[in-house]
């Protein structure tokens, strides 16, 4: 049997730089697929479906909720976002580690389904730092910034529910540590039943002379 895949679930701050250190992880390692989700949004130019998004329809992804084809899912801003669970088992069963960028309560709907998803925390090394990135990103207002702050209060209140916690602070050290977290999970005893069955078997053989 090859290698099995893992499910992971990475949270964090806005500001924590989360899809940076994402993208030069999948961009690193081959073994690693970042998880597309369903939206209902329009397109944006140069979106291509299954890349970016599968785009659905309201009618569609409703009948997706109804049907328990999504892992999770999330309304924004009369918008529906979910993980699709056809996606994400495909690329498990053929040995992808699977990532899933996702908030706090997409990541208990996760961890309700699938107890063996290893769940990983991004932060920046301080308050000040996290500030600094939101407003030299130049893309939003003073006002949007001040709302995931405010927001980062809360979701700091979840941050014991997660099995390790990743500080970005150089994004190379960043991903090189997600990527030995993550090769260490492969190697637990729990993810390794079949193969020290196999050897137990062999062993049992040759001590009764088979």
């Amino acid at each position: 049997m090859g290698r099995q895949g893992i499910l992971i679930v990475v949270s964090g701050f806005s500001g924590a730089g989360k899809g940076t250190v994402m993208k030069a992880l999948t961009d690193r390692y081959d073994s690693y697929a970042l998880s597309v989700s369903a939206t209902t949004r329009d397109p944006r130019p140069g979106e291509k479906e299954g890349e970016a998004y599968f785009f659905k329809t309201r009618e569609e992804f409703e009948q997706m909720i109804a049907g328990g084809a999504l892992i999770e899912y999330a309304r924004y801003v009369d918008n529906y976002y979910g993980t699709p669970r056809a996606y994400v088992e495909k690329q498990l069963s053929e040995g992808h580690d699977v990532i899933l960028e996702i908030e706090i309560q997409g990541a208990r709907k996760i961890r309700e389904q699938y107890p063996e998803a290893v769940l990983l925390f991004v932060t920046a090394k301080d308050f000040a730092t996290l500030k600094e990135r939101l407003i030299g990103r130049g893309t939003e207002s003073e006002e949007v910034i001040d709302q995931r702050l405010r927001r980062a209060v809360q979701e700091a209140e979840g941050i014991e529910e997660y099995d390790y916690l990743v500080v970005n602070d150089v994004l190379d050290d960043c991903v090189e540590e997600i990527h030995r977290i993550i090769d260490s999970e492969h190697r637990k005893i729990s993810r390794n039943t079949e193969f020290i069955e196999q050897i137990r078997a062999e062993l049992n053989a040759f001590a009764k002379g088979e």
